[in-house]
């Protein structure tokens, strides 16, 4: 008879490797929207620049996996319950999360993640099994991320417009169609390395739960960093089609440089918050920031209708997930 302490940890793994690959699949959008809207990268090698940058993102840093994994819920919860509130905020990620790709819309799957662990824990404790101030710096986020988004593209936008004003449009066109290799690997470099650092801190915790060896969250195993990379890369070498037109080709009209202004913006917002290990969404940097773009040409240069659909799914995420969480961990306390 198997041990039922093993089968679980495997059974996590495995769906940590789903979540990297929903999270690829959805999150696809975020670094190769801007580029193949605009035409300035091939639909195919904007995959497999993505695909790569992204798994090189995944294997730079630990700080956000760190957050996820034992930031979250307190050490008690964990301690007690093991594997349930993890398993139930996987499977809410992976039901959200492919549901919103078959439907073309670009969400958060970090906050899917963080909203599906909270309510298991308080379907197992109450409201004490969350740590509320590491939830308060992702909550924080939540509206923060999307107005620098905003703000940033916008600002730019007005910037580079004014440095090359008196260049062609065509001289322009063939500048940022190359500068947009750079930025398209910038943000999904700085995806991979937020983003892409979730499925490490959730098998590390896993891990740590089978083996009792806390230990564990100073030293990584590096296989885990590899399996985790390799998940998400994966996802994103698959591809969100219909998440990738939404965010690349509806929201708004899109141009070379307006695709590096979006790529660059969201990037550097990603990359200083998983500095600081806060698990914030790709999605809201990157969709935040094409609007912003749209925007300094008329307001009406933005699909509001487009725009909304997405912000209705952003905020949907929590409820959704909460949701999800919470009865995963019912059914789960029911068979565990």
């Amino acid at each position: 008879m198997p041990d039922s302490s093993l089968v679980a940890l495997i059974i996590i793994i495995i769906l940590a490797i789903g979540f990297g690959l929903v999270n690829g699949f959805n999150d696809a959008a975020n670094a190769m929207a801007a580029s193949v809207g605009s035409r300035a990268i091939s639909p195919r090698n904007a995959i497999i620049l993505a695909s790569v940058m992204n798994m090189f993102g995944a294997l730079s840093g630990v700080a956000v996996a760190k957050t996820i994994g034992k930031g979250i819920l307190t050490e008690d919860v964990i301690l007690q319950f093991e594997y349930i509130p993890v398993i139930a905020a996987l499977g809410a990620v992976i039901v959200w999360g492919s549901l919103a790709t078959w439907m073309g819309l670009p969400v958060s799957i970090s906050h899917s993640f963080v909203t599906g662990l909270a309510a298991a824990g308080i379907a197992l404790v109450g409201t004490d099994a969350v740590v509320w101030s590491k939830m308060a710096k992702v909550g924080a986020s939540v509206g923060i991320a999307p107005v620098l988004g905003f703000i940033g593209g916008f600002a730019l936008m007005v910037i580079i417009l004014w440095l090359f004003r008196r260049s062609s449009p065509a001289g322009m066109r063939t500048i940022f169609s190359r500068a947009q290799w750079l930025t398209t690997a910038f943000l999904a470099y700085s995806h991979g390395k937020n983003d892409g650092q979730m499925p490490i801190g959730v098998i590390t915790l896993a891990l740590v739960i089978h083996t009792s060896n806390t230990g564990l969250w100073d030293n990584i195993p590096l296989w885990i960093i590899i399996v985790s990379a390799l998940a998400i890369s994966s996802g994103t070498l698959i591809g969100g089609w219909r998440v990738i037109k939404t965010l690349g080709m509806k929201v708004t009209a899109l141009r070379p440089v307006h695709g590096f202004v979006a790529d660059f913006s969201a990037g550097v917002v990603i990359e200083v918050a998983s500095q600081l290990g806060i698990p914030v969404s790709t999605t809201h940097c990157a969709a935040s920031a094409v609007m912003g773009i749209g925007a300094t040409r008329r307001l009406s240069a933005v699909r509001w209708g487009v725009a909304g659909n997405i912000v209705t799914a952003w905020i949907l995420t929590f409820p959704i997930c909460g949701a999800l969480g919470y009865v995963f961990t019912k059914l789960l306390q029911l068979l565990y």
